[in-house]
């Protein structure tokens, strides 16, 4: 199914590496060049060159940049003053104590997965709403709606992109502009899956670890496997499609089951 997503230019926040980079190849086999972006030049380079190996019929690139920092996303503003879409990937996240949080990591938390994301909306949505085309999606968590009090600072903070994109879509009414939130359960990063492989011996097949893992750390997954990156890749693909024009500051659950209640 053609979404409709031919030659719009898409800026995927932390887009080198899981979940970002998975929506950045699903939005360019859609068409859309994909503005790839990351702390490390030479990792987003890296990608630019697969996404443009893979799909050769759009124009990927570079934006290198720490999005914390204002004098790194004022460079990134001139450098692409205009998006169609823009997806919120980027983020940071560590089990800790509440006892051990100090208000030094609770802000640091605050302007990283929210103050950045408020900031690149706060520039593009005005050239969204003038063109009268936008997506603006937010990477939330099951731990916004259901959190597990391992890393009450991180929970914090997808809790608030809730509420962002729902204030936000206020703004957007009787427009082709949304801003919306998808909240992924467990998934199988570089990262979780470094971690997977090691939990057990090297015997076992990455299928039976899995299953191990889930059986006793997430019981209450009713999918009992990790969400692949592309599966959330193609969400995010057809939300940011003309044809997901009435979602409307929604929270999409994509938790595998994690979120026991109806809403």
């Amino acid at each position: 199914m053609d979404m409709g997503l031919g030659n719009k230019t898409a800026l995927v926040t932390g887009s080198t590496k899981g979940i970002g980079r998975a929506i950045a190849f699903e939005l360019a086999r859609e068409g859309a060049n994909v503005l790839v972006n990351g702390r490390d030049p030479e990792e987003v380079e890296r990608t630019v060159k697969e996404l443009k190996q893979e799909c050769p019929t759009t124009s990927p690139l570079g934006a290198p940049a720490d999005l914390v920092d204002p004098q790194h996303r004022n460079a990134l503003f001139e450098q692409y003053p205009e998006v169609d879409i823009l997806i919120h990937n980027m983020g940071i996240y560590e089990i800790m104590s509440y006892e051990d949080i100090s208000d030094e990591v609770w802000e640091n938390y605050f302007r990283t997965n929210v103050l950045a994301a408020n900031a690149l909306t706060k520039f593009y949505l005005p050239q969204m709403l003038k063109n009268n085309f936008g997506r603006i999606l937010f990477m939330a968590s099951e731990e916004a709606v259901m959190p597990a009090g391992q890393m009450p600072q991180y929970a914090m903070t997808k809790s608030m992109l809730l509420s962002l994109s729902k204030s936000l879509s206020k703004l957007t009414a009787g427009t082709e502009v949304t801003t919306n939130t998808i909240m992924p359960g467990p998934t199988l990063s570089e990262k979780v899956q470094q971690i997977i492989e090691h939990m057990y011996p090297e015997s076992m097949t990455f299928a039976d670890k899995e299953k191990t893992f889930m059986a006793a750390n997430l019981a209450h997954s009713e999918l009992q496997r990790f969400i692949r990156p592309f599966e959330i890749g193609r969400l995010a693909v057809f939300l940011c499609s003309p044809y997901a024009s009435a979602f409307r500051g929604s929270p999409i659950r994509m938790d595998g089951g994690m979120v026991p209640t109806i809403f």
